[in-house]
């Protein structure tokens, strides 16, 4: 079985790193919505890697994009996320994602989709991340992997939400960013091994090119 697309799923949904967000967006909750906005936040996380995994060629075929073109621009993605992650920022949020989060909570909308969900936990780069793997994966059981993945990152979020108060007093906000880093730097090697892979299928003179 390979973990590669556990680890790079791990790296980028960060749930640790999303923790002081939910712990600001749910400030105003009681106990029973709190617990609401985790399930919903879990659970969503699992959709979005499950029909990523499921029907995300089928879109970028609809639309006839090659999967080597995917490649490089989901790679290009999770390079800019993990440069995020190296400066302490969530791979998938930026301040104006979560300003406007902030806003839709304070109006009384749910959080735990947007932007809990999408894009703080799951978003370009994670959807990209699934597809790009999704068609390294030629038979029924590989797909059932990815999706059962997305069960793994539903069930991480879900128990790091759970535990986001104890977490967030025995790490610190200094503990959250080097693991936030740390996330990154392995997101990025792992970010130029996906945009070499689609460069040479676009441009094969680049492989007679490396060095042997």
């Amino acid at each position: 079985m390979d973990l590669k697309p556990l680890i790079a799923l791990l790296a980028i949904v960060n749930p640790i790193g999303a923790i002081p967000f939910f712990i600001s967006f749910t400030s105003g909750f009681n106990r029973a919505q709190r617990q609401r906005t985790i399930r919903v936040s879990a659970f969503s996380a699992f959709v979005v890697i499950a029909v990523s995994a499921l029907a995300g060629l089928r879109i970028i075929e609809f639309f006839g994009i090659s999967i080597a073109s995917f490649q490089v621009g989901g790679g290009t993605l999770l390079l800019i996320s993990s440069l995020q992650m190296l400066h302490a920022q969530p791979a998938e949020t930026s301040k104006e994602d979560v300003s406007e989060g902030a806003e839709r909570a304070d109006a009384g909308d749910s959080i735990a989709v947007v932007p809990l969900t999408i894009p703080l936990l799951t978003g370009p780069a994670t959807i990209s991340t699934v597809v790009i793997y999704a068609e390294q994966s030629p038979h029924w059981w590989q797909l059932g992997t990815l999706v059962l993945y997305g069960v793994v990152i539903g069930v991480a979020v879900y128990v790091a939400f759970m535990a986001s108060g104890r977490i967030a007093r025995v790490l610190g906000q200094t503990g959250i960013n080097v693991m936030t880093r740390l996330m990154g730097l392995i997101l990025a090697a792992m970010a130029v091994e996906i945009m070499a892979a689609g460069l040479m299928q676009l441009f094969p003179v680049l492989a007679t090119a490396l060095p042997r």
